[in-house]
C-alpha cells in the first residue's frame, strides 16, 4: 500500500483497546497509532511503553480538538459511551470505528448509521470474531457444500468464571448495556445472521447464576432464520463442562468443532501479529481440529479431521484501511449491527415475558 499511513486515535485503553484494537491498529499496513485517549494513569504509561510515539490524552474532547490531525476515531471505551463518543466523532467529521456493540438498541444504531451516511463518513464496528478460525472454516465448509442443507446451528461461546470480577460489565445498570447477551451474545448472533441470514422467531433465556450477580450470566437463545434453519446460541459464564463451539447439523454431513479461536489468548500475551514469531499466527495443532461426518461421533473419531483455517483479526482493519482509502467495502456495517440488535433486543423481551418473540 502506497502513501501516507491514516492516523487513527484510540478512545479506550481497557482490554478492547490495549489487547484487541491497538495492536491490530498497529499491524495493519496504511494505518498509525496516533493518539490513545486514557484518564487512567498506569492504562496511559502502558500506552506510552508500548508505542513509543503515541500521543496520550485525557478526554475524548482533546482528541476531538485535533480532528483535522487525524482520520480514523476508533470507540473502544465502555458501552454505554459508545453512541455518544462515535456521534461526536461523526459531527467532527471523523471516520468511526465502534466496538460491539455498536449501540444498546437498533434505533440508536440506526440513527448512528444515517448520520453518517449523510456526512459521508465510514461507520464500521468491530466483529472480529467473524474472523475466527473455527468460523472462517465453517464458512468455507458451507460454500463448497460439505453438509448438505444445514438443519441446525448450534454455537457456544462458554467459560467457567464462578466468581464475580466486577466492573461495568456486571452492573445490573440498564445504561450500562452489561451482562452476557450484549457482551458474547452479540458475537453469536453475529456469527448466526452472517451465516444463515434473517431471522423470522426468537426465544431466549437469559438468568442470573452466580451469588451477588446483578445481570445475566447464562444466557441461551433459539432463532429460527427464514430459510428454516435452527440456531441454538449459547453464552455462559457458569459452564463447568465446555461443550463443543460448534456442532452444525446438515441433510448430509455434520460438523463438531471443540476450543476457541487462540488469538485473543495470544494478544493477551502480548503476541502481535507482523512480530517475529508470528509466522503461524492465528493457527491451531491438529488436534483440535473439528471433525466432518455422518452417524459417528467425534468423540471416538469419528469423522475425517478439517484442517481449520488460519484465524485473521488483521483483515478486520485491513479491510477498514481499504474501504477509507476507497479500496473496498466496509467489512461491517452499522445497519448489519442494527439487525443483530433487532435479535438482541426480541432476546431480551422474550427472555423476560417468556415467550417467542416474532420479527
Amino acid at each position: 500500500m502506497t502513501g501516507t499511513p491514516l492516523r487513527v486515535g484510540l478512545i479506550g485503553y481497557g482490554l478492547a483497546g490495549s489487547v484487541f484494537h491497538a495492536p491490530l491498529i498497529a499491524a495493519t499496513e496504511g494505518l498509525v497509532l496516533d493518539t490513545v485517549v486514557t484518564a487512567n494513569p498506569e492504562r496511559a504509561s502502558q500506552a506510552r511503553a508500548e508505542f513509543p510515539d503515541v500521543t496520550v490524552a485525557a478526554t475524548p474532547e482533546d482528541l476531538l480538538d485535533r480532528a483535522d490531525a487525524l482520520d480514523l476515531v476508533v470507540v473502544a471505551s465502555p458501552n454505554k459511551t459508545h453512541v455518544p463518543l462515535a456521534t461526536a466523532a461523526l459531527k467532527a467529521g471523523l471516520p468511526v470505528v465502534v466496538d460491539k456493540p455498536v449501540a444498546g438498541t437498533a434505533a440508536e444504531a440506526r440513527e448512528l448509521a444515517a448520520l453518517a451516511r449523510e456526512r459521508g463518513l465510514l461507520l464500521s464496528v468491530f466483529q472480529n470474531r467473524r474472523w475466527d478460525n473455527d468460523f472462517l472454516t465453517l464458512r468455507d465448509l458451507l460454500a463448497k457444500g460439505e453438509l448438505g442443507d444445514v438443519w441446525r446451528f448450534e454455537s457456544r461461546f462458554e467459560r467457567w468464571r464462578p466468581e464475580l470480577k466486577g466492573g461495568w460489565r456486571e452492573s445490573g445498570d440498564p445504561a450500562e448495556i452489561g451482562g452476557l447477551l450484549y457482551d458474547l451474545g452479540s458475537h453469536v448472533v453475529d456469527q448466526a445472521l452472517v451465516l444463515f441470514g434473517p431471522v423470522t422467531q426468537v426465544y431466549a433465556e437469559a438468568v442470573v447464576r452466580r451469588a451477588g450477580a446483578q445481570t445475566d450470566d447464562d444466557t441461551f437463545l433459539a432463532l429460527t432464520h427464514a430459510n428454516g434453519v435452527r440456531s441454538h446460541l449459547y453464552a455462559s459464564a457458569t459452564t463447568a463442562q465446555l461443550g463443543p463451539r460448534f456442532r452444525v447439523l446438515g441433510s448430509t454431513a455434520g460438523y463438531v468443532k471443540h476450543g476457541l479461536d487462540p488469538q485473543e489468548a495470544a494478544l493477551r500475551e502480548g503476541d502481535r501479529p507482523g512480530g517475529a514469531d508470528a509466522s503461524g499466527w492465528g493457527t491451531e495443532p491438529e488436534e483440535l481440529w473439528g471433525r466432518l461426518g455422518a452417524g459417528e461421533s467425534p468423540l471416538t473419531g469419528g469423522g475425517r479431521p478439517v484442517p481449520t483455517l488460519p484465524g485473521d483479526y488483521p483483515a478486520y482493519y485491513a479491510a477498514v484501511a481499504a474501504a477509507l482509502r476507497g479500496e473496498g467495502p466496509n467489512p461491517v456495517t452499522a445497519e448489519e449491527a442494527a439487525t443483530a440488535l433487532d435479535v438482541l433486543e426480541a432476546a431480551r423481551r422474550s427472555a423476560r415475558d417468556g415467550v417467542a418473540v416474532s420479527l
